[in-house]
């Protein structure tokens, strides 16, 4: 792959369609497929209307804008994106969910393969969306390469099961869902078809091979983001420590534990949540007690939520590598987070690595931060830092050269 064009295929914006553009720099990006974007068929028609005549979910769309990416390199599919996003939006918890997963994996892989590879060598495309195309890609001799965005679904379901226990009541049981074999079918099929098996960190590597991924196919390359989130130094505003996660309002984010700590806290700090609210009517209104909820937020508005606050928080207990900690970093927040949440944090240093479900240690260290404001400075500047080493850029050095190393090891 690595001696021609690529290939890349993605549902959605993901990391504001990084890959590809990592490959349009490069020149070595032969097509990109996906689902709908802002700048091509009828939805660019959006661009034309005040964003503020808007709907939320509608500025979100009109925010897919795959920058530095020609035109006539994309392909986009609208109709079946917007088929997929009212499918999404009717269902986006449960066995639906993974049902209406499972169907746009397989007809966007399916429609991407009838169109064909563009003359490229090779084809980089996201696990659950991958199976149908890698397949044909396979047959056509092209060299393959899926990214596992997140630890396999055996473990992501094993973990909610185990919440579902300690938080019942918070919202729909995944431990019954029908689907569920279904889609860690295709994942494993996935990562036999592919060459290389891309994993954002070494929690998601580790629960691949467990999931029985041959060693020799992980490579571990972590993110890195752009610098629209990077603020700079500044004093803690008075009152309260403002803590901020961000996420989908749900199990797997912690946020119960998120919940836990803010009342802890009381008034020592505020805690606030930005994301989806995926959780029952009773769960909520107990959260709102202690958590202030804003919902979901366009990434426009996102640079508003890290400059109002003091510490970012994110106890996740199964994530790849979630981007809004290094986004954090760049913008000068000490982290606390999980080992789950697959992050590039160092301990002590820019933030702190606390055991999944924990409350003490965590109101322990953020009682911390709200005495000392020259310990927040100290690890926001630390912070900052370490995010200069994840950009963009970066990443991109990283996954061209972690591929080459792979390919050239096959060869060997």
């Amino acid at each position: 792959m690595m001696d021609g064009s690529v290939v890349v295929s993605q549902l959605g914006a993901r990391m504001h369609y990084a890959v590809p553009r990592i490959f349009e720099k490069r020149s070595e990006l032969a097509h990109f497929y996906t689902d709908i974007c802002a700048v091509q068929g009828w939805p660019r028609l959006l661009n034309t209307l005040p964003s503020s005549l808007l709907p939320k979910s509608v500025r979100r769309l009109v925010g897919r804008t795959p920058r530095d990416i020609p035109v006539d390199k994309m392909t986009t599919f609208p109709s079946f994106g917007l088929h997929s996003a009212i499918r999404r939006l009717s269902h986006q918890t449960g066995p639906k969910s993974t049902a209406n997963a499972i169907w746009a994996g397989e007809t966007f892989g399916k429609l991407v393969a009838d169109r064909g590879f563009c003359g490229a060598s090779g084809v980089y495309t996201f696990s659950g969306e991958a199976l149908e195309l890698l397949t044909e890609a396979r047959r056509q001799g092209l060299w393959t390469a899926v990214e596992q965005m997140i630890a396999p679904r055996s473990f992501v379901d094993q973990i909610a099961c185990e919440e579902e226990v300690l938080n019942p009541g918070w919202q729909l049981s995944v431990c019954d869902d029908e689907n569920s074999e279904e889609f860690a079918a295709r994942e494993r099929a996935e990562w036999a078809i592919a060459d290389v098996v891309v994993c954002p960190s070494p929690f998601v590597a580790h629960h691949v091979i467990d999931a029985g991924c041959l060693p020799g196919k992980v490579i571990v390359v972590p993110y890195g983001v752009d610098d629209r989130f990077s603020i700079e130094e500044r004093s803690r505003a008075g009152g309260p420590l403002r803590v901020l996660t961000i996420g989908a309002v749900g199990l797997r984010k912690g946020s119960p534990y998120v919940g836990a700590v803010a009342r802890a806290l009381g008034d020592t700090a505020h805690c606030r949540i930005v994301g989806p609210i995926d959780i029952s009517a009773e769960a909520q209104a107990s959260l709102v007690e202690s958590v202030e909820l804003t919902g979901s937020i366009p990434r426009s508005e996102m640079r508003a939520q890290f400059e109002w606050a003091d510490v970012f928080l994110l106890p996740s207990l199964c994530e790849g590598s979630a981007t809004a900690v290094y986004e954090a970093l760049a913008a000068g927040l000490p982290v606390i987070c999980t080992e789950n949440t697959g992050s590039v944090v160092r301990h002590g240093i820019d933030g702190y690595i606390v055991p999944i479900r924990d409350v003490a240690e965590t109101t322990q260290i953020l009682r911390q931060f709200a005495s000392s404001a020259e310990m927040l400075s100290c690890m926001g500047r630390n912070a900052r830092e370490r995010a200069q080493d994840f950009t963009v850029a970066r990443y991109g050095e990283r996954l061209i050269s972690a591929l080459r190393q792979h390919q050239r090891g096959i060869q060997d």
